[in-house]
């Protein structure tokens, strides 16, 4: 099995950075793509970034291109979500997910994805 743990969520003003961590432990050589979902109030949840485990491919949602970058370090099995200049439609509650199927983009349905951590709230004040 594996466990992923968010950290660094909280209450950030407009305009600032956050920096969410996402630890992952168990059988983490399986894992291949990791990403991070966000689900606001009401809505669906979608996938915010993700990236491969050679940290070579990459998926970022528009709305947050330029703003927001996603890394990984796999010698601390810990996939990074640095968010510049976030905005109050940022509000959401964070996930980190893994998929442990080879892919060459990264999977953009829920069902795809194995494994998820418990969430982290992120709200941005205007």
């Amino acid at each position: 099995q594996v466990r992923l743990v968010e950290s660094g969520g909280g209450l950030v003003q407009a305009g600032g950075s956050l920096r969410l961590s996402c630890a992952a432990s168990g059988f983490t050589s399986r894992l291949n793509w990791m990403g991070w979902f966000r689900q606001a109030l009401g809505k669906e949840r979608e996938l915010v970034a993700a990236i491969s485990w050679s940290g070579g491919s990459t998926y970022v949602l528009d709305s947050v291109k330029g703003r927001f970058t996603i890394s990984r370090d796999n010698a601390k099995k810990t996939v990074f979500l640095q968010m510049n200049s976030p905005k109050p439609e940022d509000t959401a509650v964070y996930y980190c997910a893994a998929d442990s199927e080879t892919r060459i983009r990264a999977p953009q349905t829920l069902g795809d994805w194995d494994y998820w951590g418990q969430g982290t709230q992120v709200t941005v004040s205007s």
